[in-house]
């Protein structure tokens, strides 16, 4: 098979690993990639949101299956056009993925197909919005309407800070994906993530993982695209998760097929696991940015045959895809001043020596001089994963990496895994 895989962040680059270990695979280019994944396959500078230009790099190189990695690729509608040229694609429609690209609409599709998540409005007006902060008690949900890279959430501990929140966001502060805004309900509990993959009709669990979406250690800070995770994620008990694929998964797919909209790839659910049981906080349309990191670490089987017959319609030949029975733990390694102003341009090394077999490096926002020498080129800019018997002993490998990496100008945080180890 000839695979054309889209993007060039630390997701793409574990799926271009993963990807890269199947026997099915011919020839594997990735666009635009990054030096990470420059030294498993091809790659091609072409952006995520150059659909003319991915396109007829597919037809280029015949792919038999495009992976689609980022959200913004989905959303300028790279999917819609492969399909017209029949070529198979793993990731949904434009349609389909407003499960992402606007809340608004996912919120909407939740009432609508009886889905359990938390109460919401959706404001393009101030003032409107400020009134309707009075149904609710602190703290407040504040969200950009469209993407803005993981970080158009806004907790707001006080009303004022909450008032603040909107103000920026219709502002300007998100451009278009912020000329809406959804307010929810503040939901508690543990907040987890599930993933399937679906076809269009059926769906097929893909495991799950647990996040750390704020910048700093003790869960401070400003929120991010996510400073680590792990998996498996115990507070998702097998129980749990089957009814998560009951009340949510099933039908979603069901409800978008009957709306049009068959979807196709994967579906990440955020779910808050609330004394009722699990509620959506929110949908992507594609893999979690770390989270596809530790399940591609964990996935014992050959990722490429779900990729296919999820883009195909023909999940419901597989079998369920096998697990290592291990854990996993991705640290992310981000740039000082990040996620607001990240400093880029630092060097970095020892990113690339080996760490054992258990341990791999991932990049997630680098660029590599003539010279060889890798710079920082984002915010995110590693992601440090390892394997174990246990977490700990994955978490114990992940930082004995970390300490190996000469780069003074990032950070990290300390405490991934904090929640499953209880400190």
């Amino acid at each position: 098979m000839n695979i054309l895989l889209v993007g060039s962040g630390g997701r793409e680059h574990a799926l271009a690993w993963k990807i890269a270990q199947s026997d099915l695979v011919v020839r594997l280019v990735a666009a635009p990639g990054n030096p990470g994944v420059a030294a498993l396959c091809e790659t091609r500078d072409i952006k995520a949101t150059d659909v003319d230009g991915l396109v007829a790099l597919a037809q280029e190189i015949e792919a038999d299956l495009v992976v689609v990695g980022p959200e913004v690729a989905l959303e300028a509608g790279l999917a819609d056009r492969l399909e017209a040229l029949e070529i198979a694609c793993f990731g949904p429609t434009a349609q389909a993925a407003r499960l992402e690209s606007s809340k608004a609409f996912s919120k909407d599709f939740a009432v609508r197909n009886g889905l359990p998540t938390a109460a919401h409005g959706t404001f393009e007006n101030a003032a409107e919005a400020k009134a309707f902060l009075d149904r609710f008690s602190t703290p407040y949900v504040i969200k950009a309407d469209g993407l803005a890279a993981g970080k158009g959430v806004v907790i707001a501990e006080t009303r004022a800070e909450a008032e603040a929140a909107i103000d920026d966001m219709l502002g300007g502060r998100f451009g278009q994906a912020g000329a809406r805004v959804v307010i929810e309900e503040f939901m508690v509990g543990e907040e987890a993530s599930l993933f399937a993959l679906a076809d269009g009709k059926t769906a097929v669990l893909f495991g799950v993982a647990q996040d750390h979406k704020r910048a700093f250690d003790g869960d401070q800070g400003p929120n991010t695209g996510g400073m680590g995770t792990y998996s498996p994620a115990p507070v998702l008990t097998d129980a749990l998760v089957e009814r998560a694929r009951r009340e949510l998964i099933a039908p979603t797919v069901a409800g978008l097929a009957a709306e049009g909209a068959p979807y196709r790839g994967v579906l990440y659910a955020g779910l808050m696991l609330t004394e009722q049981g699990p509620k959506l906080v929110e949908y992507n349309a594609r893999f979690g940015d770390p989270e596809c990191q530790v399940l591609m670490l964990r996935l014992d089987s050959d990722i490429v045959p779900y990729l296919l017959c999820a883009a195909t319609g023909q999940l419901a030949e597989l079998d369920p895809p096998e697990w290592r029975n291990d854990a996993a733990i991705c640290v992310v390694l981000a740039a000082d001043g990040y996620p607001d102003a990240p400093k880029t341009g630092s060097t970095i090394k020892g990113a690339d020596q080996d760490f054992g077999e258990h341990v791999v490096v991932f990049h997630a926002g680098t660029k590599q001089d003539p010279d060889g020498t890798l710079r920082a080129a984002g915010g995110r800019v590693l992601n440090v994963c390892a394997r174990g018997a246990t977490l700990q002993e994955a978490r114990d490998r992940a930082y004995a990496a970390i300490a190996r990496i000469d780069w003074p100008e990032g950070f990290h945080r300390a405490d991934i895994g904090w929640r499953a180890l209880k400190g």
